[in-house]
């Protein structure tokens, strides 16, 4: 049974100040489940732009340090954060990064609520982020489309599956991977026993490099807030590549191309429609609609 049908029920936990992460790996026999952490993030929409609007001077850091992460890569015209949360580190990082607004941008999350926190914070700052709701285990871009693709402890909660997120970000990235996640190597010894409680993943250098991936950074980053959750930082850089994409949509189940038509986004080739919510494209596998006659209807 899904723990949709227990939604009411984890939401009462989650305001009684519970772990409901804690609760869904047990209802899953231990592990993080992509529906669990989708429900998990959901719940606590709103808070991550609390905690930036309190700790200004460690988000200037944080993202002064990325900045000249990326300074060092070679130029680049297209970006997204995966996992971008309520845009609390690619909104501030781009107002640095891209002073001219000439870089295309794009962020999204499996959480449509901290997709709209992230929507809204970016229209207060003016910043110009392609916003949409995703899986990152299904991005809906096409092989090797945006320059520079980059986490900020995204991945984390997903231990066991380091590789196959590894490899769905190479998909999708035509230069560069930089990862900012757990730092289990080099974590305490408390560290390391909580990010093993909470299913974090560990030695993404190596999966990388077990996979043949080239890479050319991996130390510790220099800015994180808790010392029981360290940050690493691991770059992985991408070869030279025979064909290369533009950013533009496409369906996460085929991977054919998405037309917009008025609030939904419309595969003609596989006949799957994803709604448009308050402005977010809702690009999960598990929103797609069949309707195979549905360009007999709408042009």
């Amino acid at each position: 049974m899904s723990n949709l049908a227990l939604i009411a029920e984890i939401k009462k936990m989650y305001l009684q100040g519970r772990n409901v992460m804690e609760f869904l790996r047990d209802q899953n026999h231990g592990g993080n489940t992509t529906e669990s952490i989708m429900i998990s993030y959901d719940l606590q929409s709103g808070s991550y732009t609390k905690l930036a609007e309190k700790n200004p001077e460690y988000v200037d850091q944080y993202t002064d340090a990325l900045q000249s992460v990326f300074s060092k890569l070679s130029t680049f015209e297209s970006i997204m954060e995966v996992g971008i949360g309520e845009a609390t580190t690619m909104n501030p990082l781009m107002i640095k990064l891209d002073v001219y607004n000439k870089i295309q941008k794009f962020g999204f999350d499996i959480s449509w609520s901290r997709v709209r926190y992230a929507l809204q914070n970016c229209q207060q700052s003016r910043s110009a982020i392609n916003l949409f709701v995703a899986d990152l285990f299904e991005i809906p871009l096409p092989d090797n489309s945006v320059d520079i693709v980059y986490t900020s402890h995204s991945l984390e909660p997903n231990g066991g599956k380091e590789k196959q997120a590894l490899k769905e970000l190479y998909r999708v990235a035509k230069k560069f991977i930089v990862l900012l996640e757990p730092d289990f190597q080099r974590a305490n010894t408390e560290g390391k026993e909580r990010m093993r409680r909470h299913g974090y993943v560990r030695d993404l250098a190596t999966h990388a490099q077990e996979l043949g991936f080239d890479v050319i950074e991996d130390r510790p980053f220099d800015v994180f807030i808790n010392p029981l959750n360290p940050t690493g930082l691991t770059v992985i850089k991408k070869g030279v590549l025979e064909k290369l994409s533009t950013p533009n949509f496409v369906c996460p189940i085929t991977k054919t191309s998405l037309m917009k038509v008025e609030n939904v986004f419309f595969s003609e080739t596989s006949g799957l429609i994803y709604p448009i919510i308050d402005q977010i494209p809702c690009l999960l596998s598990s929103s797609a609609t069949l309707g195979t006659h549905f360009s007999c209807f709408n042009s």
